[in-house]
Parts: structure tokens; C-alpha cells; sequence
């Protein structure tokens, strides 16, 4: 990536960070294979560099939600197993197949579809078939799933595909003890025993994602898929911090001030007004707003770090920048502001930025925009 981000703001990426993630998560699951996704642009981290970082530290599969991601992957040179699992009518199943890449299928549709697709590339297509074991969302249904297995079965004898995999997803293991976990769990042991019943032989059987990778021990069988974790960050803080999982946040956001002045008590603040300086003060202007990412919602309660003191947004956050009161105290433009990263400089967390904006972490780092220039610091060949 680009070394010499803009001077307004840029997120620097710890591939290093991320390689150690990786490790205390393959601790976490000995004995099963981890799966690195990085669907979203690695949620934000930038999808190719934190692949091969994944990599480099025993990832042994890639997973992405749409094949347009997993072939930009392929293109970028990254080989071994790599599964995607979103797609709709007419994707690009021919494409996947003749990439080696592993594409899931959640129903009959789907499977007619990648039957078609090998048929014309004369190649075996490689499919894990998904089980809605209670999330509501993709995965085919118990009432339905021996309907699909019954002909993926017969496709597996015509030669056009191979059952690699059979999967699930958690709906609720960030929370501690949920009844639904030990129920899908369940589930999805009986969806497997009837698969393998029926002759299917599948490499990898996986449902736990980062919590249930950090929490649930008896959901790793053969495969567990991190996401969120991976760039260390806790998947729910009621399951603990990153660092009580031994986890190091990757990405830190900074920009540089753009203003800095002096304005009189009862100065009005931003849109709306909704912040009014309660005094002579000194205001910092940091170029970053929704456009950016950064979420409205956290206008008045985004903490940001300016001269090693931590601070609170003033006002509506816009599009392009936002304020923060320094209460007086000196800076001038171009000095760091620092939205959040790992906290050693005692900056804020992708947590506390959540929090502020009433969301989750995933979206504060998956939401940071185009306009912010990835800088990638530790890759192997720095």
C-alpha cells in the first residue's frame, strides 16, 4: 500500500499484529484449521495484504462473502482453499470454479446453478453446503436439507461437483450461555450425521465463528472462521476486552488538524448548534466526517486524542470534518489527533467509538472509508 498516505488522515494497518492475532486464535482451536476472513476489504484493513499476512501466520483458508472478492484475491496471486458464501442468481459460479474456489449452497437454486457452471468449464466444482441451523438467514432448512442432499449426492456421482464442506452460523455466540447455541450446536451435528449418512464425505465441517472460536470449544470441529477477531477486537464485550484474549487491536486511525483558534464563550459549534463553549476556548478542526465514516451518531460522544489528553467531539460530526473544545489548552495545525488504535498511547478504542455511537465495533472499522488511505506497516517485505 501507499507509504506516503495524505497528511489528512490515514489508518495505519499492524500486519505484524494481525500475523500474532492469528496465532493466539490457531491456539485457541488446536486441532482445527482456521479460516482468515476477509470479506468487506478485510473489514476495512485491506483485503489482499491482511490475506497473505493471514497467511504467513497458518491461516489455512480465506473466506470472503461475495465471489467478486474472492477472485479480486486470486488475481492478487493469494492460492490455497478459499470459500465464498454470498451469492445470488446468474453470479459468476463458471469463474469460481475454474479459480478453485469453493462456493457455498444453501438451496436447490443455487445448486442447479453450479451443476450448470461445471458442466461448462468441464471442471468439478468444489461446494460446502450450508445449514440454516437456526440464524434465520442463508443455509437450507432441516425440512429441506435432504431434499439437497439427495442430489448433490447424485451430482457427486455424475462428477460434476464434490461436497467439501458442510457448514452453519451462529446466531447469538457473543453472548455468553444463549440457549440458542447449545441448540444449534445440536442441530447441526444431526444435519451433519445425515449428510455423512448419505455418503457425503466433506473435508471440513465448520460453524464457529471469532466467539464461538474464543468461547466454544465444542463448536470447532474440522474449521474455525475468524473475522473480527483476527483484527483484534473483542466480538462482544460482555465476552471480554481484546486483551483478555491475548488480542491486539490492528488498525489506528489518525488525521491531522486542520485549524486551530480561539473563539469566545457562547460560540456555537457545527450544525445545529448543539454544543455552545461554555467559555473562551480553543477549538481543533479534524478533517474526517461520515464521509469517512466516522458516524454521526457519535456527534457530541466520539473521544478522540489530541495532545496526548483525550477529548470528546463538540457538536454534530459532518461530512467532511469535525470539532473538538481543547478547553484551552495549545495545539496548532497539523498536530496528530488520533481516533482510536490499540491504546498505548492511551487513545480510544474501536470499542469506545461503538459505544459512543450506539453500534458495534465491526462497523466503526469496516466503515471507515475510500478517502482514508491504508498505510501497511510489518508486511514481510518491509
Amino acid at each position: 500500500m501507499n507509504e506516503t498516505a495524505s497528511l489528512r488522515a490515514r489508518a495505519e494497518i499492524d500486519l505484524a499484529a494481525l500475523r500474532a492475532n492469528v496465532r493466539v486464535l490457531r491456539a485457541r482451536a488446536a486441532g482445527a484449521q482456521l479460516m482468515a476472513v476477509v470479506k468487506a476489504d478485510a473489514y476495512g484493513h485491506g483485503a489482499v495484504p491482511c490475506a497473505r499476512a493471514a497467511r504467513e501466520a497458518g491461516a489455512a483458508w480465506l473466506g470472503t462473502a461475495t465471489p467478486q472478492e474472492a477472485l479480486a484475491l486470486r488475481a492478487a496471486g493469494l492460492d490455497g482453499p478459499m470459500l465464498c458464501w454470498l451469492w445470488t442468481p446468474g453470479g459468476p459460479w463458471r469463474e469460481a470454479i475454474e479459480a478453485d474456489i469453493d462456493v457455498s449452497v444453501s438451496g436447490m437454486w443455487a445448486l442447479r446453478e453450479v451443476i450448470g457452471a461445471a458442466g461448462a468449464s468441464g471442471r468439478t466444482a468444489r461446494i460446502h453446503l450450508k445449514a440454516d441451523t437456526g440464524l434465520g438467514r442463508a443455509g437450507c432448512q432441516p425440512a429441506d436439507w435432504p431434499e439437497l442432499i439427495a442430489a448433490a449426492r447424485a451430482a457427486e456421482r455424475a462428477g460434476t461437483v464434490r461436497v467439501t464442506g458442510l457448514w452453519s452460523h451462529f446466531a447469538c455466540a457473543d453472548e455468553p450461555g444463549h440457549p440458542s447455541i447449545t441448540a444449534q450446536l445440536d442441530t447441526f451435528r444431526d444435519m451433519v450425521a445425515y449428510a455423512e449418512k448419505a455418503g457425503v464425505e466433506p473435508e471440513v465441517r465448520h460453524i464457529a465463528n471469532s466467539p464461538a472460536t474464543l468461547t466454544v470449544p465444542e463448536s470447532h470441529f474440522d474449521l474455525v472462521r475468524t473475522g473480527i477477531a483476527m483484527y483484534g477486537i473483542s466480538p462482544s464485550p460482555e465476552l471480554g476486552t481484546s486483551a483478555d484474549f491475548g488480542l491486539r487491536p490492528v488498525m489506528t486511525l489518525t488525521a491531522s488538524v486542520a485549524l486551530v483558534k480561539q473563539v469566545p464563550a457562547g460560540h456555537g459549534i457545527s450544525y445545529g448548534h448543539h454544543y455552545t463553549t461554555p467559555r473562551e476556548t480553543t477549538l481543533a478542526l479534524v478533517p474526517l466526517g461520515y464521509a469517512d465514516g466516522i458516524p454521526r451518531h457519535a456527534s457530541g460522544r466520539g473521544p478522540v486524542l489530541v495532545g496526548g489528553v483525550r477529548r470528546t467531539i463538540a457538536g454534530r460530526v459532518a461530512m467532511d470534518q469535525f470539532v473538538v473544545d481543547l478547553d484551552g489548552d495549545e495545539a496548532e495545525a497539523g498536530s496528530e489527533a488520533v481516533l482510536f488504535g490499540p491504546g498505548d498511547r492511551g487513545e480510544p478504542s474501536a470499542e469506545d467509538w461503538a459505544e459512543a455511537a450506539g453500534t458495534i465495533a465491526y462497523e466503526i472499522v469496516t466503515r471507515i472509508g475510500a478517502r482514508v488511505e491504508r498505510v501497511h506497516r510489518g508486511a514481510t517485505t518491509d
